[in-house]
C-alpha cells in the first residue's frame, strides 16, 4: 500500500471515530438532558359501603327511597309486611295474660268458699275425734273390768287413733286453704310472667324490623327488590354508600414499592375532576399468589408479586364518585 493510500485509510477512521465519538456525546447529552419517563400507576376511588336487611322475611311492601337520593342517619327507608309478627305478637300477648292470671291466683290463696269448706271439715273431724275419744275411754274401763273381750278394746282404740289422723289432714287442708300457695309455686309463677313478657319484647323486637331505617348517612347506590316481592331473613333489600368515607385502592408491583411505604403521604391526580389531591398511605397487603408477576428468564430474575396499597384523603374531595380513576406517577 502507498503512503498516499495509507494516508487516506486514516482519514476515514478518523472520520469513523470521531462521528462515533459525537453520537455519544450527543446520546449522554440527551440522556441527562431529558426527563424520564415516569411510571404511571393507576388506582381507582372506592368508598365504605353497608347493606340494609331485615331480621324478618315478608313482602315489600314501601320503598321510601330510589338509588342516588342522599340519607341521614334515622330515616326511613322500607316497610316490610309480616302478617305473621303480628300473630306471634297477639299470641305473646296471650300468654303474658294468662300467667298474669295464675300468678295473681298464687298471691290471694284459695277462694273464700274454699276456706269455709276446709274449717267445716275440719270441725267435722275434731266432733269425731270428740265421740271416738269417748267411746275409747268407756271400752277401757270396761276391757280392764274384763267386761268386753279384747277384740271391742282394739277395735274402739283403731277408731279413735283413726278419727286422730282425720282431724290432722283435715288441718293440714285448712291450714293450706288460708296460706295459699308455697312460696316456690308464687316464685314460679312469676318467672312465668317474666318469660311471657320476654317473647312480647322479642316479639316487639321484631315489628320494629318490618320498617328499615338508616343506620348512617350515605347515599343509595342500588336498590335490589321491587314492591310485591318477597325478601328472605338477611336478604339484602339496599347498599348504602358512606361518601365521607373514601379511600382509593392501587394494585403495584413490588418492583414499584421502594418509595411507597405505611404512613406516607404522596400526590395523586384525579382524572376526572381534574385535581391533585393529597393522599396518605394507610396499608400495604400482598394480594396472593393468584396476582404474581413470572419471571420472563430463567436466570437473573424472580417471581414478583402484587400489592394492595390503599390510601386515603387527607382531606375531603369534593365530586369524587367510587370507581374513579387515580393516577400515581412515581419518578416524576
Amino acid at each position: 500500500m502507498t503512503d498516499k493510500a495509507k494516508k487516506q485509510h486514516s482519514n476515514i477512521m478518523l472520520a469513523i471515530v470521531g462521528f462515533a465519538t459525537v453520537v455519544l456525546i450527543v446520546a449522554l447529552i440527551g440522556f441527562l438532558a431529558l426527563d424520564r419517563e415516569p411510571d404511571v400507576i393507576q388506582g381507582q376511588m372506592e368508598v365504605e359501603e353497608y347493606r340494609v336487611s331485615g331480621k324478618v322475611p315478608g313482602r315489600i311492601l314501601q320503598l321510601r327511597v330510589k338509588e342516588g337520593d342522599l340519607v341521614e342517619a334515622g330515616d326511613t327507608l322500607a316497610i316490610i309486611e309480616a302478617p305473621e309478627v303480628d300473630a306471634k305478637m297477639a299470641q305473646a300477648r296471650s300468654a303474658v295474660d294468662a300467667a298474669s292470671a295464675i300468678e295473681q291466683m298464687t298471691q290471694n290463696g284459695a277462694r273464700k268458699e274454699q276456706v269455709q269448706a276446709a274449717a267445716q271439715l275440719l270441725e267435722q273431724a275434731k266432733a269425731g275425734l270428740e265421740i271416738a275419744e269417748k267411746s275409747y275411754n268407756r271400752v277401757k274401763v270396761l276391757f280392764e273390768e274384763e267386761v268386753v273381750s279384747a277384740q271391742k278394746f282394739d277395735e274402739a282404740e283403731a277408731m279413735y287413733k283413726s278419727a286422730q289422723a282425720q282431724v290432722k289432714a283435715a288441718k293440714s287442708q285448712y291450714d293450706m286453704a288460708v296460706n295459699g300457695a308455697r312460696a316456690e309455686e308464687r316464685r314460679a309463677a312469676s318467672a312465668t310472667v317474666g318469660q311471657a313478657r320476654g317473647a312480647v319484647q322479642e316479639v316487639r323486637g321484631y315489628a320494629r324490623e318490618t320498617v328499615q331505617i338508616a343506620q348512617m348517612a350515605g347515599e343509595v347506590t342500588d336498590v335490589y327488590p321491587k314492591i310485591g316481592e318477597l325478601v328472605g331473613t338477611g336478604t339484602p333489600i339496599m347498599s348504602i354508600a358512606m361518601m365521607d368515607d373514601q379511600w382509593a385502592t392501587f394494585n403495584i408491583r413490588e418492583d414499584q414499592l421502594k418509595d411507597i411505604k405505611v404512613g406516607q403521604e404522596i400526590t395523586v391526580r384525579v382524572p376526572a375532576i381534574d385535581k391533585e389531591v393529597k393522599m396518605k398511605v394507610t396499608s400495604m397487603k400482598d394480594k396472593g399468589s393468584f396476582a404474581t408477576w413470572k419471571a420472563t428468564k430463567a436466570s437473573g430474575q424472580y417471581d414478583q408479586k402484587t400489592f394492595e396499597v390503599k390510601a386515603r384523603p387527607t382531606e375531603k374531595i369534593d365530586d369524587v364518585r367510587p370507581g374513579m380513576s387515580v393516577i400515581l406517577e412515581k419518578g416524576k
